[in-house]
């Protein structure tokens, strides 16, 4: 079967800037698209130089005093964003051995009484101080600021790989200036000898369109699973992200695009910490997926056929996206997640997920 993929392949992005290789491109991406729903992108247009200037800063960042991270930990913002310590979330009801950075895209959110509650979801980071880590805001910003760009560009691939017009999903973004805003984290996996098991993340699926994922260091862990079950090493490769694709681009494709199973496994004993800096693409806070039908020619759609149904993985379930705005949605799912800054900031939707009061460990899934 076409879908049973047992390596992820790699996309050189360098051809689409050429008539005679864009098409090349183009139909490597419907395959992974389809039939993988990850893919390795290879020079992409994002400045070596500033992601370099990430990566060193990424080991100075986890290494910050512990007060110091705690002053920007995430249960101070109703946006999100901000420091999460080690073990603070389950997946499967095992706990994540992680601990992040939660850093978006700039934003000066409008939300006023009587507005939906989602829209407060969107604001500004938290920072550690500038005189800690001089100039790493401005990196991390540039950075995400390119990433968003590549993000649109492959938006619009993708629709070519479909096809479908350009701008066939364009709906789904307000690209005016400070129209959205996109997420990022910096994740530290510590090595297994200083964590009780080796669930970096357990299985998976992402929430929105793509994700944009920087293996800043050598180790292997991320995994995807293939529909015999298997897991599937995706190491990292230098000079590429590894792109996926989230349950909500799956639906708006009526599952053409293929949302994948996947997980992280801690670095084994004696080792030293894996890092990593995926990008999120969201999508407009108040688009409801079920009131978009996008109108694929009947050769792509015989290309799902050919594929075969995705059946169940190891992965949680995922939220459905038919009926509620997507915002509604990820709030939800972020305060199951983070139920410190749903009481601090949430108080009435903390009380109807948590009748009970906080669990000890935020879970989504």
């Amino acid at each position: 079967m076409a879908a049973n993929f047992t390596c992820i392949p790699i996309l050189d992005y360098s051809q689409v800037a050429s008539p005679a290789t864009r098409p090349v491109f183009v139909a490597q991406l419907r395959h992974a698209l389809i039939n993988v729903g990850f893919l390795y992108l290879s020079n992409p247009p994002v400045a070596q130089d500033n992601i370099q200037s990430l990566i060193d800063y990424v080991p100075k960042l986890f290494a910050l005093p512990q007060h110091e991270k705690d002053k920007i930990r995430m249960a101070n913002s109703e946006h999100f964003l901000g420091y999460s310590a080690l073990g603070r979330e389950l997946t499967k009801g095992k706990t994540d051995q992680r601990e992040q950075f939660d850093l978006a895209t700039e934003y000066q959110n409008p939300w006023k009484p009587g507005a939906p509650e989602y829209l407060r979801l969107w604001g500004p980071s938290q920072w550690p101080d500038e005189s800690l880590l001089p100039g790493f805001k401005s990196t991390m910003l540039c950075y995400l600021t390119q990433v968003e760009k590549l993000s649109y560009e492959f938006i619009t691939l993708l629709s070519e790989a479909f096809g479908l017009a350009p701008d066939a999903l364009d709906l789904f973004f307000d690209k005016s200036p400070s129209g959205m805003q996109h997420r990022g984290k910096v994740v530290k996996y510590p090595a297994l000898d200083s964590v009780a098991s080796n669930q970096g993340v357990g299985p998976h699926y992402d929430a929105g369109f793509l994700t944009f994922l920087l293996q800043v260091s050598p180790h292997p862990g991320l995994q995807v699973q293939n529909l015999s079950g298997e897991w599937i090493d995706a190491p990292p490769i230098p000079g590429t992200f590894v792109v996926n694709i989230g349950k909500a681009l799956e639906a708006v494709t009526q599952g053409l695009a293929r949302a994948t199973s996947h997980r992280v496994l801690s670095p084994p004993t004696g080792s030293t910490p894996r890092y990593s800096i995926p990008f999120f693409q969201n999508i407009r806070q108040e688009i409801r997926l079920s009131e978009v039908h996008l109108e694929f020619p009947p050769e792509i759609l015989k290309l799902k056929e050919q594929r075969g149904e995705v059946r169940a993985t190891d992965s949680v379930n995922f939220s459905e996206y038919d009926r509620l705005p997507s915002g509604e949605v990820t709030l939800i799912g972020r305060i199951k997640s983070h139920p410190d800054v749903a009481q601090n900031h949430y108080h009435e939707l903390f009380k109807q997920i948590f009748p009970d009061g906080s669990p000890e460990h935020g879970s989504a899934y």
